[in-house]
């Protein structure tokens, strides 16, 4: 499919600054460009790529300064990142979807399938599992009895989901990911550690995303919660019982302990460490290796562990690079001092 500058334009609501008739029929970053390909310029470090790109037209912030002239179309935009995630999404819903049950997949005689969905060879669909129109169930993917999953859902390859998940539209569940695996939940005892029994549930809401290898586990009673929004990303760990507010993000490798609770519009940097049993406000930003003991109110941006402000974490470590000197220098000071107080003495 063939788009020109005018029509991506007006889509976009941007200024051409040279050919409307430029044509791109696909994406590509600003320093591979190619003839026929579009691109985008957010960040200030790329600007030299756009003088000698090959792409035909290029995505801009309209607040960006040009130094010398350049071949490429530029369509000017309030925000060039923004621009091109929308038109990749427009991009990646034109592609036909597969449709159908294949002859090799297991679906329960009970199980309810919508319409126009598709469910991939050597994937099981358990009983009384419910699964809404125009969702797609990938290859040697296991639906577990007793859930229900919305309209317009992506489950990758090797996708498990536990029974009676209850997962919400348009949710997108990369390969490897688990669903509703049991809490980390055992009493010790006299003989080792007794399993206590994880009989409650996960409840995904729509717009999820979740990565690769990720696991979310079921709670002891009640629901795992991850709200509408929430983005995770590969290797993340979420424990059973906690609370993952709308629109949260999460980097690799990130782990959440059980009973915790974490508000809208957080966003955690790679391998944060969330300890359980603790309550994370609104709209918290914690930079990447942050471990966190206790609770943290709204609005905070820290690092560190325990996490601190950014600017007296950076100061801290700079002094900490020079810790043998100053220890040295310690010691130094110390003798002086001894040596000091024994002329004194006599």
């Amino acid at each position: 499919m063939e788009f020109t500058a005018k029509q991506i334009a007006q889509i976009i609501n941007g200024e051409i600054i040279g050919d409307e008739n430029a044509a791109v029929r696909s994406f590509s970053k600003i320093e591979e460009g190619k003839p026929g390909s579009i691109s985008f310029l957010s960040n200030p470090k790329y600007t030299h790529y756009i003088y000698h790109t090959e792409a035909s037209i290029v995505l801009m912030n309209k607040d960006t300064v040009l130094e010398k002239p350049v071949k490429t179309t530029l369509i000017k935009v309030d925000n060039a990142y923004e621009c091109v995630a929308r038109l990749l999404q427009m991009y990646e819903a034109s592609k036909p979807k597969k449709t159908g049950i294949d002859a090799l997949a297991f679906v329960a005689p009970d199980a309810e399938i919508g319409k126009d969905c598709y469910i991939g060879a050597f994937a099981y669909v358990g009983s009384k599992v419910k699964i809404g129109d125009h969702t797609q169930i990938y290859p040697h993917t296991t639906i577990c009895e007793n859930t229900t999953i919305g309209e317009n859902c992506t489950f990758y390859p090797h996708v498990t989901v536990y029974q009676e998940s209850v997962i919400g539209d348009r949710v997108i569940l990369h390969a490897g990911s688990v669903v509703g695996s049991d809490g980390f939940g055992f009493a010790p005892s006299a003989n080792g550690y007794d399993k206590i029994p994880q009989i409650g549930i996960v409840t995904i809401e729509d717009d999820v995303e979740v990565g690769a290898n990720t696991c979310i586990d079921r709670s002891t009673m009640g629901s795992t919660y991850i709200r509408k929004g929430v983005k995770l990303d590969n290797l993340v760990q979420i424990a059973h019982n906690t609370d993952i507010g709308e629109n949260t993000v999460m980097s690799a490798q990130v782990g959440v302990a059980g009973s915790t609770k974490v508000g809208q519009w957080c966003m955690f940097g790679g391998q944060v460490g969330i300890a359980g049993h603790i309550t994370i406000g609104n709209r918290v930003f914690l930079g990447a290796q942050s471990g966190v003991p206790g609770n943290i109110g709204d609005n905070q941006q820290l690092i560190g562990t325990p996490p601190m402000e950014q600017r007296p974490y950076f100061k801290s470590q700079a002094v900490l690079k020079r810790l043998p000197e100053l220890y040295k220098q310690i010691n130094d000071l110390q003798k002086q001092v001894e040596e000091l107080q024994q002329q004194l003495k006599s």
